[in-house]
């Protein structure tokens, strides 16, 4: 029997390059250089499955139903706001992502990032480094205690919970959030999180405020000039969701302003390019590592492979979101 023809668009963790290449005929990215959005439409007729990441764009017009042949799209991740899934949909291709097993990595880097921007730790380094220390003084540096503060989670779902849970169980910190879904009380009660009725009523009220929402076209700059005037002027604003979830030059502008404190971002709007007027700021940027351990992304690998296994077998795949 012929085995399933499948791309991978970047190179993935070797156990999970090597379970893919022994079920699968697989093309692997060995170069790991970004495919082009045309190279991708081009595959949709050579190949019955693609693995894109977050780093792919696949918007409406990649799939040309005339020349498709790929039938579905194996996502490495959890998010999928870059792949156009009514466009997906309509043309008869699945798509499935990788939920659950990020949360805690991803948790930890939001925790990670609030600390970071909270004890001005990018600041601190990069003037060591440049030999401008000067030595221990009360007045250098000083930055904001975030135990007992109040953390506001705008997503109440996985990822969202799990760093509330860091947040109390770790800081002591109270847990506010808003989620645009009904949340199960049980789940709340695990942090002792109190709901608010309005992503704004979060932002007045929280010290730090940790994103969690999808991306796409519903949460497009969300957070804005206005909703970060609404903010303390102590407070901190930490993004693990997706860049465009955040309008990057309002950001920059509160930032200057001392509108707000400080900011934590790992993710950004056109990625890997980042925005430049926050290259001037206080911000805390990483590079999208809000997943990067090996055994979260090896796990995320082989949740692909399960969602290839079963659909390929006839089967509804786990995570199907399209």
């Amino acid at each position: 029997m012929t085995k399933p023809k499948i791309l991978v668009t970047r190179r993935w963790p070797k156990s999970v390059e090597e379970r893919l290449s022994q079920t699968y005929d697989a093309t692997l990215n060995t170069d790991d250089k970004p495919m082009s959005t045309q190279e991708i439409a081009e595959a949709f007729a050579e190949f019955d499955a693609i693995c894109p990441t977050v780093s792919d764009k696949l918007p409406a017009d990649i799939f040309p139903k005339e020349t498709l042949r790929a039938k579905i799209l194996g996502n490495y991740g959890v998010g999928f706001s870059h792949i156009d899934t009514d466009a997906a949909k309509a043309a008869g291709v699945a798509v499935t992502n990788t939920p659950d097993v990020l949360s805690e990595c991803t948790a930890d880097l939001a925790i990670t990032l609030m600390l970071m921007a909270a004890r001005r730790a990018s600041e601190g380094e990069r003037e060591v480094r440049a030999g401008q220390w000067t030595g221990w003084r009360p007045t250098h540096m000083v930055g904001t205690k975030v135990s007992g503060a109040t953390f506001g989670v705008l997503g109440f779902g996985r990822i969202g919970r799990t760093a509330a849970k860091r947040a109390h169980f770790g800081f002591g910190m109270k847990v506010i959030y808003y989620d645009a879904f009904p949340v199960k009380p049980e789940l709340a009660a695990e942090t002792g999180a109190e709901a608010r009725d309005s992503i704004e009523a979060v932002l007045r009220e929280a010290d730090v405020v940790s994103l969690h929402m999808p991306g796409g076209k519903e949460n497009y700059h969300l957070i804005n000039a206005q909703r970060l005037e609404m903010m303390k002027p102590t407070a901190i604003l930490v993004n693990t969701a997706r860049g465009e979830v955040v309008d990057a030059a309002a950001l920059a502008a509160a930032l200057k302003a001392g509108t707000i404190a400080g900011a934590g971002l790992d993710v950004y709007e056109g990625e890997p390019t980042i925005p430049p007027p926050l290259l001037d700021t206080n911000a805390v940027l990483l590079p999208h590592l809000g997943s990067a351990t090996e055994t979260t992304r090896e796990a995320m690998g082989m949740m692909v492979a399960d969602n290839l296994d079963a659909f390929f077998a006839g089967k509804e795949p786990p995570n199907r979101v399209a």
